[in-house]
């Protein structure tokens, strides 16, 4: 599972883009125990940070007029040491630069790229914050997860650019999965999508969050406007379900423990 104090490369950060703060604010604040710390309005444009029994956790923004017509969705940060290299290394690789590095004052720095299957990844330069600071708990995050149609091309750009030491997981023809480290020590995986992502989708990361309980939270979820997309369903490394929340990010929670027996 994913370290609270990720290796360079690795996630250590999410956040979600959403069309209603306050909507978002009440569900994810319900669902997962999250309290909320909104950012000066002209420094960090009301940015708000999630915290988990006082520790940050994740991080929500209004979408704004430029964002019209964009899903919402929550998004993947990998840490780099130096913002400005990871861009001048994903444009070299077959990757977009859609958002240049930026300063988040005294905070550190952060970019939006595009990999060459076709995901937004972002990434984030660690100042006073280093980034999320609990995972792998209930109302935190597991595990991150890249869908990719041009899977051996994702997996070359990530290792190129993000440094990854992969380890293959599965080579089966009807599952390939490549891990970032390996066993229990893997902090993100790699599924070659192309067999499964209809045209209309592109490729995507997907961020599971940890719960104790993933039918309970189902119900719990649902009773405020969520909709299930795919699941429950039992895995060697819990019970996990597809959702998106009321106004259509898409996520996943996974039981915090594996099915016993």
């Amino acid at each position: 599972m994913p370290s609270p104090v990720p290796t360079p490369g690795a996630p250590c950060w999410i956040d979600l883009m959403t069309a209603d703060i306050d909507t978002a604010r009440r569900f994810y604040g319900e669902l997962f125990g999250w309290e909320f710390e909104t950012g000066d309005q002209e420094k960090y444009g009301g940015y708000v940070v999630a915290r988990k029994n006082g520790q940050p956790a994740a991080g929500l923004m209004q979408k704004d007029d430029t964002m019209a017509g964009m899903p919402d969705m929550w998004s993947t940060y990998l840490r780099t040491m130096d913002a400005a290299a990871t861009a001048e290394a994903v444009a070299a690789h077959g990757g977009q630069v859609h958002m240049p590095p930026m300063d988040v004052p005294e905070q550190g720095r952060m970019a939006m790229f595009g990999d060459p299957s076709g995901a937004a990844i972002g990434a984030w330069q660690p100042g006073e914050m280093v980034g999320y600071e609990v995972v792998a708990e209930p109302g935190t995050a597991a595990w991150h997860e890249l869908h990719a149609k041009d899977y051996e091309t994702a997996v070359r750009f990530y290792q190129d650019v993000f440094g990854w030491d992969t380890e293959v997981m599965s080579d089966a023809p009807g599952f390939r999965y490549t891990t970032l480290g390996s066993g229990m020590s893997a902090q993100a995986g790699i599924m070659d999508a192309s067999a499964y992502l209809p045209a209309e989708v592109p490729s995507h990361w997907q961020v599971y969050f940890a719960v104790e309980d993933t039918d309970a939270a189902i119900n719990k979820a649902t009773a405020m406007g969520a909709t299930v997309l795919d699941g429950p369903a039992d895995s060697d490394f819990g019970r996990v379900a597809m959702l998106a929340d009321p106004t259509g990010a898409t996520f996943k929670i996974i039981s915090s423990q594996a099915p016993q027996g």
